[in-house]
């Protein structure tokens, strides 16, 4: 693989000299004056810089080195740029930050410590880049509200695409903020209702004395404050796509009157002496356990099986992995749009909190909670506190791959000794390898198996 770039924008040429041996895992480039490095950025396209603030014309002060950091900050906003100042000269340092920076170093320069910061620098790079590569990813489906690179996500995209033709009624589960308002339109935009009326209603947001005029419609003089015809919204619909949200709180006097709608087509309004023929997809959804409602006799199980004819569990956030951050990168990029911001991204800290976060609120939560972010950040980056979260001890992702498959590896081990109650030949085979190599595993994760009857009857190898 190719080194990343890091450019060095300093004119002394003994520290040029100095960082060229000190970071032998970058390709470096150099430049000495700001003409130099506006070049090197352009042509170059380094992820990360380190930059002296007193470059030439004026090595004795800061203005030279502020200005190419901002004339930086604009031409390549996402280039991780760390900030060489004297020391102890805080107001500098913060300035930087302020005006791009992604941190900053203290002179003398302590080559050990100033490697720890671009190596933290270049782990943000990767993970933001990896972001904008899957924001920017063509998914093979065409659900372009939904963000998504979990398979539990992108399986139920496929589901959703496969239903949407056809004229079945379609049951959406899930926890509150999963998104099924979207997967509903979703339905309704790839189907052949496309062009005819989408309209949505919350059963249990509507009192039930009105909840009934609200779908089905009245007449006038219906009852008291009746004044005039109302159409309600099944007939709203007409030709298109109904979405009964929170269809569990429907009571059960209106459930009868929706199952009729249901297997004839046709409405009766309140007051009305004729019925209505209507031609309307119902989609409905739910974050309760329908069918706990169904054997507890507060839901019609005759209503659910005709509501039921696909259902589709859609996962909570929490258990979509990688698409808190994905979505979080979506978010920010989106209200750095409409709000006018200009924020590059998340610090280590946010990300670590952002996968951390349980979000019981799942997407709608996330959404949020980065919104409110964008407003109130002070810095370039949104930071933990930002999002109202509390970062994790030791918040730095670790991207350390070998590590990774170390524990993955333990925790396989530790799984077949205890299935195969600690007899190693069994423990080789339900991993497919040999005793030999069982061994020499145990000694490198410094595990020895519990010695009972069940591992001494193991045959010899």
């Amino acid at each position: 693989m190719a080194k990343p770039k890091l450019l060095i924008i300093e004119d002394d040429v003994g520290l040029c000299n100095q960082y060229r041996w000190a970071f032998p895992g970058y390709e470096t480039l150099f430049a000495h004056n700001r003409q130099q490095a506006l070049a090197a950025v352009g042509r170059g396209q380094p992820r990360l810089a380190i930059l002296d603030l007193g470059l030439p014309p004026d090595p004795d002060g800061v203005s030279e080195g502020f200005a190419t950091l901002e004339q930086i900050a604009r031409q390549a906003p996402d280039l991780k740029v760390v900030v060489a100042t004297s020391h102890g000269d805080r107001a500098h340092a913060l300035r930087a930050v302020a005006s791009g920076a992604y941190d900053f170093c203290d002179k003398p320069i302590e080559i050990e410590v100033l490697r720890t910061v671009v190596d933290r620098a270049r782990r943000l790079w990767e993970l933001e880049e990896e972001n904008r590569q899957l924001a920017q990813a063509s998914v093979p489906t065409p659900l372009h509200r939904i963000v998504t690179g979990s398979d539990a996500m992108l399986k139920v995209n496929r589901t959703i695409e496969r239903v949407a033709p056809t004229n079945v009624t379609v049951l959406l589960l899930g926890e509150s903020g999963t998104g099924k308002e979207l997967l509903a339109r979703a339905v309704h935009e790839l189907s052949p209702r496309a062009e005819a009326p989408f309209v949505a209603i919350n059963c249990g947001a509507i009192p039930e004395t009105l909840l009934e005029s609200e779908l089905f419609g009245h007449e006038r003089g219906a009852f008291t404050g009746a004044v005039k015809q109302t159409i309600g919204k099944i007939e709203s619909a007409r030709g298109g796509t109904l979405f009964l949200d929170e269809i569990g709180d429907l009571p059960l006097a209106l459930q009868v009157k929706l199952l009729r709608f249901l297997q004839e087509q046709t409405i009766e309004r309140i007051g009305g002496r004729g019925t209505i023929a209507v031609d309307v997809r119902v989609v409905s959804a739910t974050n309760t356990s329908i069918e706990e409602r169904v054997e507890a006799g507060s839901f019609r199980a005759d209503l659910f099986y005709r509501l039921n004819a696909v259902s589709v569990r859609i996962p909570p956030l929490r258990e979509r992995g990688g698409d808190a951050a994905l979505l979080a990168r979506y978010f920010l990029n989106r209200f750095n749009r409409e709000l006018g911001r200009s924020l590059r991204g998340f610090t280590e800290a946010a990300m670590a909190a952002i996968e951390a976060h349980a979000w019981p609120g799942n997407v709608r939560e996330l959404e949020n909670r980065v919104k409110r972010a964008v407003v109130m950040a002070d810095g370039r980056l949104v930071d933990a506190p930002d999002l109202e979260l509390a970062a994790p001890e030791g918040a730095v992702l670790d991207f350390d791959l070998r590590a990774a498959r170390m524990r993955a590896e333990r925790a396989v081990l530790q799984r077949a000794l205890a299935h195969s109650n600690n007899r190693l030949s069994q423990a080789a085979k339900l991993m497919g390898i040999s005793r030999p190599t069982l061994y020499g595993l145990l000694e490198a994760h410094d595990l020895a198996p519990v010695r009972g009857p069940a591992a001494e009857e193991d045959e010899p190898a």
